[in-house]
């Protein structure tokens, strides 16, 4: 048989981490262990009701089963318009601030294709969503790391890059609230985040997407538009998964700067062909009617986040109390790095954690271990009585 050789870029990445979680997790279940999965971010209560009737009403209609429009429709661009002025009194214009994404992960994923070129420095926010310093690199693009640690409240240093960094850097990649370690960004360093940006010309990409999994009322996370002169170089990703249980539904959306929007836009018409319809239907009806189901959702994770807390407290597990997201970002018991914690735990209980050193750059997030809120009460507190034994 001939053997095909893989693009450098494939070849590039990372060794997948979680490679051998996987397999370790099988030979588990094979001796009959039940696993309790506290590993993937994917919401285990379902999509409301009402999304769904909005989605069986939409694939009826036979316009819809045509080749939808890359930028998505209009209706929906309008919703995202809409929803956002409600919910963080920003004005975004539909027709040219707006576009519609296949899930956030594609239209970020997509992003640099736009807009790097290769050998560009491009600054990633770490412990991160890996996807951003993966779509620099198949962009052909350069990534430096700014660490997230516990010393800065999880915030990246902006001084620590230098004036020739900053000079050089075509994008900055941020994530608040952020996956893994739940932080939340406050208004002072958006500000001086959007400063440094207009003053060196730095594209500034937020990825937004769980700005609704929050837990204080009075502290709502915000969106980077809410800063005077954002648009003039910021383009934020957002996503209906989390916020309404959509996570297999694919749709999201990318808003601001008019000219990165456009940007984007040119290479999805390359390479998409757009949301199908019937699903964007869907989506205007959670973007209108969905906030009580998010309130609603929240309650059942700041539920589950306070019986976690309290379960870890008393197994002595250091842990970072969730501001927003599902994620509890925790410490690993001395005597462990994050991946041999992780299979320790996986093999001896049947509980499958996700190490640190899987988000971005492995030395930010090695030392810690992730926890994700998505099985109930009951079995998050089987966990836990597992975990006690060892």
């Amino acid at each position: 048989m001939p053997q095909f050789a893989m693009a450098d870029r494939l070849a590039a990445l990372p060794p997948y981490l979680f490679a051998e979680i996987d397999r370790v997790k099988n030979e588990v279940k094979a001796r009959g262990v039940d696993i309790i999965s506290l590993g993937i971010g994917d919401p285990d209560m379902p999509t409301p009701d009402f999304i769904i009737e909005a989605l069986h009403a939409g694939a009826k209609k036979a316009e819809n089963h045509q080749y939808p429009s890359y930028v998505g429709l209009r209706s929906f661009r309008a919703a995202v318009s809409k929803w956002y002025q409600g919910r963080f009194g920003v004005d975004l214009d539909p027709d040219n601030e707006v576009v519609s994404l296949i899930g956030s992960k594609e239209g970020i994923a997509h992003f640099p294709l736009a807009y790097v070129n290769p050998g560009d420095l491009v600054l990633v926010c770490t412990p991160n969503y890996p996807v951003y310093n993966v779509a620099t690199g198949f962009a052909g693009g350069v990534t430096k790391f700014l660490p997230l640690t516990d010393a800065n409240d999880f915030l990246p240093d902006l001084d620590a890059v230098s004036d020739a960094e900053w000079a050089k850097a075509k994008m900055i990649f941020t994530n608040f609230p952020n996956n893994p370690t739940s932080a939340c960004a406050p208004k002072s360093f958006y500000e001086k985040l959007v400063k440094k940006c207009r003053e060196t010309n730095t594209i500034l990409v937020a990825d937004a997407a769980y700005t609704e999994m929050y837990y204080n009322e009075a502290a709502k996370p915000i969106s980077v538009f809410e800063i005077p002169g954002a648009k003039d170089v910021a383009i934020e990703f957002h996503s209906l998964s989390k916020t309404y249980n959509m996570t297999g539904w694919r749709i999201g959306m990318a808003v601001g700067n008019e000219g990165l929007v456009k940007g984007l836009g040119k290479i999805k018409e390359n390479v998409d062909s757009g949301i199908f319809q019937a699903v964007q239907e869907a989506g205007i009806a959670a973007l209108e009617q969905g906030d009580p189901y998010a309130e609603k959702f929240r309650a059942v994770y700041k539920e589950r986040r306070d019986a976690l807390a309290a379960g870890l407290k008393k197994l002595g597990i250091e842990f970072r109390l969730p501001e927003a997201t599902f994620y509890f970002w925790c410490k690993v018991p001395k005597g462990y790095d994050s991946k041999g914690f992780v299979t320790k735990v996986l093999q001896e209980t049947g509980v499958v954690l996700t190490p640190g050193n899987g988000f971005g750059s492995p030395e930010a997030g090695e030392g810690y271990f992730r926890i994700a809120m998505t099985v109930g009460k009951d079995k998050l507190e089987e966990a836990l009585a597992r975990l006690a034994k060892i």
